[in-house]
């Protein structure tokens, strides 16, 4: 099996997200770059976190081109949202691993088609600022992928009209707490905006522009 590492390191983020609860059944996804090799390990489609092995994590090119085919890996698919995975590669050489949830707050806000406003320090240091709402388009489709890139900008998450958010990291480990986190925030700023009744004041100007340098440095650690 190759990339056998990677494949059950994909594999085991993809359960953790499930039993986090950031997903039902076999919803969302989660992939990673093969580094220096042009090559993509993602979770496979239609297949229950439950009952997800190693060896059904799929290997694609850049052109979604399946990767040691054999007779078992034939009667399944990649995440049927592999174009928006690779689309955030292509635009993104510092991602190196991506995660899509369909976490209950940030999936509310992202049906309801309102972002999450740079109004907690901790989301622009480490999110690199608001999470942004990527216009609408069928999953799965490369209008998605485009929408999904140019609302996602140089940031680590961004939310998906009427489905659910993707977060990005340089690794698994840092994707999969991005996606943590703007659940936490997500909850938060929908709460808070409950509590005042309306918009909530943004952080300074000076301020977020200060937080995004950090972003920039803590992003890569």
């Amino acid at each position: 099996m190759i990339y056998a590492e990677l494949r059950e390191a994909v594999c085991a983020y993809a359960i953790r997200m499930w039993k986090a609860g950031l997903v039902v059944g076999s919803a969302g996804n989660v992939s990673a770059r093969v580094r220096g090799e042009g090559h993509f390990v993602i979770t496979p489609s239609s297949i229950a976190y439950d009952e997800l092995t190693p060896d059904q994590i799929m290997v694609v090119d850049a052109e979604g081109d399946l990767l040691e085919l054999d007779d078992e890996e034939l009667a399944r698919a990649p995440s049927f949202e592999t174009p928006v995975h690779l689309g955030v590669y292509a635009a993104r050489p510092d991602v190196h691993a991506i995660v899509h949830t369909h976490s209950r707050w940030a999936s509310a806000r992202a049906v309801a088609r309102v972002p999450i406003p740079p109004v907690v320090d901790e989301m622009v240091v480490y999110l690199g600022g608001p999470v942004e709402l990527a216009d609408y388009a069928a999953s799965g489709s490369d209008e998605l992928a485009a929408a999904v890139v140019r609302a996602l900008g140089p940031r680590s998450a961004v939310l998906l009209s009427a489905h659910g958010v993707l977060t990005t990291g340089k690794d698994l480990k840092k994707a999969f707490k991005n996606a943590e986190l703007v659940e936490h925030v997500a909850e938060v700023v929908t709460r808070a905006e409950q509590i005042r009744g309306g918009v909530l004041p943004h952080l300074p100007a000076e301020v977020v522009e200060a937080e995004q340098q950090m972003y920039a440095i803590v992003k890569g650690m």
